[in-house]
């Protein structure tokens, strides 16, 4: 499978990739935090021309599927969901974590890695790869936290600058590198399916229902 879209509107960013025969063509929006649904399908619609190909070319389509903004998240799965449905096509989902962590060129991350998505109030969602393999499954840590695993031995990633950064070193890495290794990873993995969100705790709505 050479052709696909991929999209992830999972924090204030968007990327969105038209891959084809393994050329990928791109458009990203650094900030757009409450317009991913306004700008999504124009995105697509732009990357798609640039990459000279229709959504009936791609033999799949992806989506980051968290963790990250609630609404961000479902915003990108359910227009996924639709061009699939339409289409008949395949969808894979990939983590933010794994967009974090597959950046390197051949897509294969060495060492100790902690993938960051800020999760506000000095809190991070969190996961931990050993060359390329998850070893810490997705959490909600406190900065303190994070900061006893750096000690440990992990390098921090993120996607995106964090506040954690004034106390201690953290890669930023490429949304648009990252999703396209993710994808490719997965697609060839056979993890095709439903996409599902990733939610690593409940949404602030929840938890007042809750109390």
């Amino acid at each position: 499978m050479k052709n696909f879209l991929a999209v992830d509107t999972s924090g204030s960013y968007m990327s969105v990739l038209a891959v084809k025969d393994g050329k990928a063509f791109s458009v990203f929006e650094e900030d757009c935090a409450m317009k991913h649904s306004v700008l999504l399908m124009e995105k697509i619609d732009e990357a798609l021309e640039k990459a000279e190909m229709t959504l009936n070319d791609c033999d799949f389509f992806a989506a980051c599927v968290g963790a990250g903004s609630f609404t961000g998240i479902r915003i990108g799965i359910s227009a996924v969901k639709g061009l699939a449905l339409a289409l008949k096509k395949p969808t894979v989902g990939v983590t933010s974590f794994a967009v974090a962590a597959y950046n390197a060129i051949d897509g294969k991350p060495q060492g100790k890695i902690l993938c960051l998505v800020d999760a506000l109030h000095d809190s991070y969602y969190a996961c931990g790869y050993e060359n390329g393999e998850v070893v810490l499954p997705p959490a909600y840590l406190p900065e303190e936290r994070v900061l006893e695993l750096c000690k440990e031995g992990y390098v921090l990633r993120s996607c995106a600058k964090l506040p954690i950064a004034e106390k201690t070193a953290v890669e930023v890495v490429s949304p648009l590198l990252g999703l396209e290794n993710a994808a490719l990873l997965a697609a060839r993995r056979g993890e095709f399916g439903e996409l599902s969100a990733v939610y690593v705790r409940k949404s602030s709505a929840e938890e007042n229902v809750c109390k």
